[in-house]
């Protein structure tokens, strides 16, 4: 059982977090309180309705979540040029402390995923590590929960290959789970509950994560160092973009987020998040705490908890365990998608799953900067569907006003400053105060980079980063109406209890096609042409106003398919512009990763077009592959639960055996995709399998078996 630590001597740590917590809220509030009471004098002077107090209100709460992320941005550019200590890699010296005895395990959950990415991944951090001299205090884990069976296949054939590369035996390990439950915090229990005994500590990485050997070694020894420590997540740093969309994400999270996380340590402290990946735990009060309950009711709210990493992060929070932001800490690094359908799909999964802390903001215990971290979450969305609510609130008390042929009572402000304004120009001060506080915190990231020669010179020089976050503004504003109406229906199709079908992305050689963004984003053209009309219809002047809004809706086609492609992001890339210090003077891990990537897409472009099955195809034919899922097998059925669950599936021998005979007769299409999962999970017939299509004569072959038969001697001879 993990020991919980002594709180007692965090009093003093906890006091100055209570003072910097009413400190940095204090100031996000009196802001938003300056601001509503301007915008309030101005709905004031035309008259008061119940209408604008629910314009009121709106604005209050919207401003309120800028306000507070403006504070992050001017906290974290002062923190930034004046340094502080609050910091897990300053509070105590760390370098010289020693891991010998010390176990730590990396692990990579991954589903269905392209496990030629995700394996050099894994090469890259692991030959980093080999060059600190601390690799035998580390071993890897690729854990599968692929249900397709040829992913399955080809993560078990390159993972053979990549530990014979490597020599690795014993170092990186493979397993598969049999049953995939409770999605990926399921995959990290199972994997601790067989092994998590072993290691003091895990690090829990992404399908598309990399990390320096140097950064994997100072987390242990950060952890060393901080007895009570539970948890320490890295700032991943985007990396590896191609596309024009791709390309201004990275260059907006490498700029940026260096000033927003140091005012997020600000008031986070030692009561930090999890963000789910590139964090190193404390496997013994993980497994202890950290088991996630069921939610009561019926999904989308109720059930298996799905943004599972707010939830362990609090979980270790409310046993006296703390948690850490590493933002100084570099090489780590992640992926992100490369065109604004694929960011949609991504963030649709994380709407639900945040929408689901609604409920865990009632449990007993949490600490009250958990129950913030949870509320910020849920508020990354739900802001959508109140932004969308302000905007039809001012339309309809636009409209109402002119259709009804009421006439305005206009009053005097109440601000003796503003008497002689017009209420044109008392609006325009509210809307000028907006854009600076939206625009600060990267202001305040340009003049950060401006002091700091050297990562300057990373990013192009400053008049390279100035023009990347114009043209950043540009997209950002053109893409926030797009992502307003798909939060909007996200959350809207939760709380009716609707999950949205995403069906596979249709992609071309170089971004997402016109008709795939035709018909995905007709709905939001419809929409911007029809408010435009309708605004313009109502006040060609209030048209105006709304253009940024209305611009976006109406090109957003264009936008998906043109930020989507490559060839576009190689030429901001050759003009300088989005550049990142990754790609101005790339590690040498992203070097090793990049190299290999690219000779695995110069041999798929050599090879032949795969055929459907090609995994089932090799796990028979070839006598390497099939050899290595065997033995996999083999070593699974030393688990008890293996055969406990074919038998609840009622699939013993015999019945695999009669399914083998009708994938040989047949081919696969006679078989239902959970029926050669069961043939592929029993290593007796994929043994008689590889017997058989070798021994029988070819007319008791279906005919995709002899082509298959022709197409492996081709290869091979």
């Amino acid at each position: 059982m993990a020991e919980t630590p002594d709180i007692s001597v965090a009093t003093a740590p906890r006091l100055r977090r209570g003072w910097r917590l009413f400190l940095f809220f204090s100031s996000a509030v009196l802001l938003t309180g300056l601001v509503s009471m301007l915008f309030a004098d101005l709905l004031w002077r035309t008259g008061w309705s119940a209408s604008r107090t629910v314009l009121l209100a709106l604005f209050i709460i919207l401003f309120l979540l800028t306000a507070i992320g403006c504070m992050h941005g001017v906290y974290g550019f002062f923190i930034r040029l004046f340094g502080t200590g609050r910091r897990v890699t300053g509070l105590k010296p760390f370098r010289e402390q020693g891991i010998d005895g010390v176990s730590t395990a990396i692990i990579f959950p991954i589903y269905n995923e392209d496990s030629v990415r995700v394996l050099e991944g894994l090469r890259a951090t692991y030959e980093s590590l080999d060059r600190t001299g601390h690799l035998e205090r580390f071993d890897f884990f690729i854990l599968s929960d692929s249900t397709d069976p040829d992913r399955w296949v080809e993560e078990e054939a390159r993972w053979s290959e990549l530990v014979r590369d490597l020599d690795a035996l014993g170092k990186i390990y493979y397993r598969r789970r049999l049953f995939n439950e409770e999605r990926k915090s399921g995959n990290v229990r199972d994997f601790l509950n067989t092994w998590g005994k072993r290691y003091r500590y895990f690090v829990c990485c992404d399908a598309d994560s990399v990390m320096r050997g140097e950064t994997l070694v100072d987390l242990v020894k950060l952890m060393e160092v901080h007895p009570t420590v539970g948890l320490i997540q890295t700032v991943p740093a985007l990396v590896n973009a191609e596309s024009l969309f791709g390309r201004i994400q990275q260059f907006a999270n490498r700029l940026y987020a260096p000033v927003f996380i140091a005012g997020l340590n600000y008031w986070a402290l030692d009561f930090a998040n999890y963000w789910g990946h590139n964090a190193i735990i404390r496997t013994e009060p993980f497994m202890q705490y950290c088991d996630l309950p069921q939610l009561p009711g019926r999904k989308p709210f109720g059930g298996q908890i799905l943004s599972h990493d707010f939830v362990e992060a609090a979980l270790m929070l409310r046993e006296n365990w703390t948690v850490w932001l590493a933002y100084d800490l570099e090489g780590s690094y992640e992926e992100a998608p490369q065109a604004l359908i694929e960011n949609a799909q991504r963030e649709r999964r994380w709407c639900q799953g945040n929408l689901q802390h609604t409920l865990v903001l009632f449990a007993k215990g949490l600490r009250g900067v958990s129950r913030m971290h949870l509320i910020l979450g849920i508020f990354g969305y739900v802001a959508s569907p109140l932004w969308l609510a302000f905007m039809l609130t001012f339309n309809w008390i636009y409209c109402y006003q002119k259709y009804t042929g009421l006439s305005e009572l206009p009053v005097e402000s109440f601000n003796p400053y503003l008497k002689d304004w017009s209420g044109t120009e008392h609006a325009f001060l509210i809307f000028v105060i907006c854009m600076v506080v939206i625009m600060l915190p990267k202001f305040l990231s340009l003049i950060d980079l401006a002091r700091d020669w050297p990562r300057r010179k990373l990013f192009g020089g400053l008049l390279n980063a100035t023009g990347g976050v114009i043209g950043e503004t540009v997209f950002s504003t053109l893409h926030a109406p797009l992502l307003m109406l798909w939060h909007t229906r996200f959350v809207l199709t939760n709380i009716a209890g609707i999950s949205v079908a995403w069906t596979t992305q249709k992609r071309s050689a170089d971004g997402t096609s016109w008709l795939y963004a035709a018909q995905r984003h007709w709905g939001h053209t419809f929409i911007g042409l029809a408010w435009g009309w309708f605004t313009w219809k109502l006040d060609p002047g209030l048209f105006w106003w709304f253009t940024p809004v209305v611009a976006g809706m109406v090109c957003s086609i264009p936008l998906s398919v043109l930020t989507s492609r490559r060839s576009l992001g190689a030429r901001a890339k050759s003009a300088g512009l989005f550049l990142t210090p990754e790609e101005t003077r790339p590690p040498m891990e992203l070097v090793s990763l990049r190299s290999r990537m690219k000779i695995h897409e110069l041999m798929e472009d050599e090879s032949p077009r795969c055929r459907a099955h090609a995994g089932l195809a090799a796990a028979v034919l070839d006598p390497y592959v099939n050899a290595v899922h065997v033995t996999l097998l083999r070593e699974k059925q030393l688990n008890p639960v293996y055969a406990e669950h074919f038998t609840r599936i009622g699939a013993g021998t015999d019945a695999v055996r009669e399914l083998g005979e009708k994938l040989l007769a047949g081919g696969p299409e006679k078989l239902k995709p959970s029926e050669r999962m069961v043939v592929m999970a029993d290593q007796r017939v994929m043994v008689w399998l590889h017997q058989q299509v070798w021994l029988r004569p070819e007319e008791k072959l279906a005919p995709w078996w002899k082509a298959m038969i022709r197409e492996f001697s081709h290869r091979e001879n």
